[in-house]
C-alpha cells in the first residue's frame, strides 16, 4: 500500500477518516472557546490553559482502568458513544452563565471518556490496513488533524470574536454529532478484537506487560515527555496573545501538517528511522526564542517551523506497531494515546503555572529547553537488539485469548520500517 489512493479503496477507511475529522474540527473550535471563556472570566493563563487542554489530565485515570475495553468492546458501538458523550458535554458547557469549575468539571469528564477513544480508534486502523499501510494511514489522519485544527481554529476564532464563545460551543456539539453519525452510519459492525470481560486487573496486567520491554519502554517515554511538553508551550497562546492565539494555533497546525506529509508520504523508510530524534529536537528549539518575546508575525513563523517536528511521533508509532502483538495493538495504541494526552495535560497546568508566576514567555522557554533535556537522554539510552516479535501475553484461561481475524492472522515477520 503506496499511495494515498490505495488507502481510500480500502472498505471502511473513509468512514473511519471522516468521522475522525469531524471530532478534530469539533475538538480544535470548542477548545479555543472553551480557553478563551475561560481566559475571559477568570484572567488567569493557568485555568485557560487547563481549560483547554484539561480532558487529557484525565487520560491517567483512563489509562490505569479502562484499557482492557480498547480491544475488548465493538468498536463502533464505542466510537459511536464517546462522540455522542462529547455532543453533549458540549451542548451543557454552551449553557449561558455556568460556572467556571462546572466547566472544568464537565471537561474532567470527557476527558475520562475520551481515554477509550485512541485504542478503539487506531487498534481499528490498525485492523482494518495491511500492515505496510499503517503509517501511511495514520500520516493521513494526522494531516487531516492539522487541516482541521488550521480550519477550526480560524473558524472559531471568528465565531468568538462575531458572535461568542456560547455559540462558538454549540457549532462544535454539532459537529461531535455529525462524527457519531458518520460512525453509526458508514462503519459495519465487527467483533472486539479480543474476547473476555474488560477490567481494571486486565488493564494493568497488559500495561505491565507492555511497559515490561526496554525498547518499547523507550519508545513510550519518546512518544509522550517531548511532545508533551511542547503542548505545553502550546496551551499558552491564548495568554501570550489573547487577540491572535488563532494564528498561532493555525501556524502550529499548519507546520504539523508538513511534518506528517513529509514524513507519511515522502521520506524513504530507510532514511525516515533515523529521523525521530532530529525533529523531536526541531520540535522543541524555535521555542527557545520566546524568551526574547517575539512580536506575533515572528512567534507564528517560530511555532510553524517547530511543530513540523510533530512529524517524529509517526516514526515512533511505527516502531511501536513493530514491538507489538496484534491482538495487543488496540492496548497498545491507546496506551500511547492516553499517555501523551495525560502528559499534554499535566505539561500544560506547568507551563500555566510557570507562566502565573512569571510570564508566558518565560514559560514557554522553559518548557522548551526541558522537552530539549528529555530527547537527549533518551536519545542516549543504549540501544538494545530486540526480537522481531515480542512474546505474546501469558493468558489465565481460554477466556483471554485474541480473536482469531485479520489482525491476528497477519505475518509475524516485520521490521520497524514496515510497520
Amino acid at each position: 500500500m503506496r499511495s494515498y489512493s490505495d488507502l481510500f479503496r480500502t472498505r471502511e477507511f473513509t468512514p473511519l477518516f471522516l468521522s475522525s475529522a469531524l471530532h478534530a474540527a469539533a475538538s480544535t473550535i470548542g477548545g479555543l472557546a472553551i480557553g478563551t471563556l475561560v481566559y475571559r472570566a477568570t484572567e488567569s493563563p493557568l485555568l485557560s490553559a487547563v481549560s483547554m487542554f484539561g480532558p487529557q489530565l484525565a487520560q491517567v485515570a483512563g489509562a490505569t482502568t479502562l484499557l482492557s475495553a480498547a480491544d475488548r468492546l465493538a468498536p463502533r458501538a464505542t466510537l459511536t458513544g464517546i462522540a455522542l458523550s462529547f455532543a453533549v458535554g458540549t451542548a451543557v458547557m454552551a449553557t449561558p452563565g455556568l460556572p467556571v469549575w462546572t466547566v472544568l468539571a464537565l471537561i474532567a469528564v470527557l476527558g475520562l471518556v475520551s481515554s477509550l477513544g485512541g485504542g478503539v480508534r487506531w487498534g481499528l486502523l490498525n485492523e482494518i490496513l495491511p500492515k505496510e499501510g499503517y503509517l501511511l494511514g495514520r500520516s493521513v489522519f494526522n494531516m487531516v488533524n492539522g487541516l482541521m485544527q488550521i480550519t477550526g481554529y480560524m473558524t472559531g476564532a471568528a465565531l468568538v470574536t462575531l458572535l461568542s464563545a456560547q455559540v462558538t460551543l454549540a457549532t462544535a456539539a454539532v459537529l461531535y454529532l455529525g462524527s457519531a453519525l458518520t460512525v453509526r452510519l458508514g462503519m459495519a459492525r465487527r467483533a472486539p478484537r479480543a474476547t473476555g470481560r474488560p477490567s481494571v486487573a486486565q488493564t494493568w496486567r497488559t500495561n505491565a506487560l507492555l511497559w515490561s520491554s526496554p525498547p518499547r519502554r523507550t519508545t513510550y517515554l519518546l512518544l509522550w515527555i517531548p511532545n508533551g511538553l511542547i503542548v505545553g508551550c502550546e496551551s499558552l497562546f491564548v495568554s501570550y496573545a489573547p487577540d491572535r492565539a488563532g494564528l498561532l494555533f493555525a501556524s502550529a497546525a499548519f507546520g504539523m501538517f508538513v511534518g506528517d506529509v513529509t514524513i507519511g508520504r515522502f521520506v524513504p523508510p530507510a532514511v525516515r528511522c533515523r529521523l525521530g530524534i532530529p525533529y523531536l529536537l526541531l520540535l522543541a528549539a524555535p521555542y527557545l526564542l520566546f524568551a526574547l518575546r517575539p512580536g506575533t508575525a515572528v512567534a507564528a513563523v517560530c511555532v510553524a517551523v517547530a511543530s513540523v517536528g510533530f512529524g517524529a511521533s509517526l516514526i515512533q508509532q511505527e516502531q511501536l506497531m513493530s514491538l507489538t502483538p496484534d491482538e495487543l495493538s488496540g492496548h497498545a495504541l491507546g496506551l500511547h494515546s492516553s499517555g501523551m494526552l495525560t502528559l499534554q495535560g499535566v505539561s500544560a497546568a506547568v507551563a500555566g503555572a510557570v507562566a502565573q508566576l512569571t510570564s508566558p514567555g518565560a514559560a514557554m522557554t522553559v518548557m522548551a529547553l526541558a522537552s530539549l533535556a528529555t530527547t537527549l537522554t533518551l536519545a542516549l539510552v543504549p540501544a538494545r537488539r530486540r526480537p522481531a516479535r515480542p512474546d505474546p501475553e501469558p493468558e489465565s484461561g481460554p477466556a483471554q485469548e485474541p480473536r482469531p481475524g485479520p489482525a491476528a492472522a497477519r505475518k509475524p515477520e516485520q521490521t520497524p520500517e514496515s510497520a
